[in-house]
């Protein structure tokens, strides 16, 4: 029986004792004739997430787990629909005797926001057109205090603490290059674009130490696309400059097509130039991060990645030369 053994080094047919943190909890009930609640979870550490089954779930059980709550577990690993799952056998709350905290079990951007705010503040300071550095200062510091944290997704990429501002920088590294070989496109917009494009994600999801709990009303109702847009306006009217202008056009635009398509929650399609590199950018950033992710969360010792769902399902094979 291996103890606190970290989720990414776990095998099919492992008997397991070790803390974890849940990260998402949800009462089902079993298909039988006569139906019994059980606990779907989705547990977590520093190494990556797994989801997970306690089919013994009394009353109490369901009123005492909650996401985030830290707990010791003994399970056994298996095999479902091609995915490892752990089965539950015995679950309780941690307690101070145990020592551990929950910042142990925290998966973080390999980068601290320490070194990447800076960055992205350096870039808005760089943009030379006054209106377009006025309005991404605008939005930028309605959520400057929860950049420190906050993830740049539920579970797609970038699902970590301190996720966003990583995923921002790592754009813009790009952006860089793009505009060098590329001096027809115009630098402040796609600067402004990537720092934009994911703005209203710190208020679109309710997130703790990294790990996204839920989402907001807003979140829900409106989203992080249309609720950046919208920001603009708001910066526009309160500096005082034409709504009508190109500036706040072009700003729009980036944010409402970034997605590319209408299934992927872009109202239109990229028909700027900048619109159609931001895109590019931030799909390439945020595919090679899935990538990296889950070469880094997933056993070294088999061949093939789990599917990616961002990938069209698609396993990564560990190429060794």
């Amino acid at each position: 029986m291996t103890i606190n053994t970290l989720i990414k080094d776990l095998k099919d047919g492992d008997e397991i004792v070790g803390f974890y943190l849940i990260k998402e909890i949800e009462v089902k009930q079993t298909n039988s004739t006569i139906p019994k609640d059980y606990l779907d979870l989705v547990l977590a550490d520093s190494s990556g997430n797994i989801s997970a089954k306690y089919w013994d779930a009394s009353k109490s059980d369901i009123e005492k787990f909650f996401p985030m709550c830290l707990v010791k577990i003994q399970g056994v690993v298996q095999v479902f629909r091609e995915k490892l799952q752990v089965k539950v056998i015995r679950i309780r709350k941690t307690t101070v005797q145990d020592g551990v905290s929950i910042t142990d079990f925290i998966r973080s951007a390999p980068v601290g926001a320490d070194e990447l705010l800076p960055v992205i503040q350096q870039a808005i300071n760089s943009l030379k057109n006054v209106d377009i550095r006025a309005i991404v200062t605008f939005c930028f510091e309605k959520v400057e205090d929860k950049m420190q944290s906050s993830p740049a997704a539920k579970s797609h990429h970038h699902a970590y603490y301190g996720g966003l501002a990583y995923h921002i920088v790592r754009m813009l590294e790009i952006g860089e290059f793009i505009c060098r070989q590329r001096p027809f496109l115009n630098s402040d917009l796609i600067k402004a674009g990537i720092i934009l494009h994911d703005i209203a994600k710190p208020v679109e999801m309710v997130s703790e130490y990294g790990m996204v709990i839920d989402y907001s009303n807003q979140g829900k109702l409106i989203g992080h696309i249309s609720m950046a847009s919208n920001w603009i306006i708001e910066a526009a009217i309160k500096l005082g400059l034409d709504l009508e202008s190109k500036v706040i056009l072009a700003l729009q635009h980036l944010i409402l097509s970034h997605h590319n398509l209408g299934e992927w929650g872009s109202p239109v399609q990229p028909q700027l130039a900048e619109a159609v590199a931001l895109h590019y950018i931030d799909a390439m950033d945020a595919k090679l991060q899935m990538v990296e992710d889950m070469l880094q969360t997933s056993s070294g010792s088999e061949e093939w990645t789990p599917a990616i769902r961002g990938l069209e399902n698609k396993a990564i094979f560990r190429l060794k030369i």
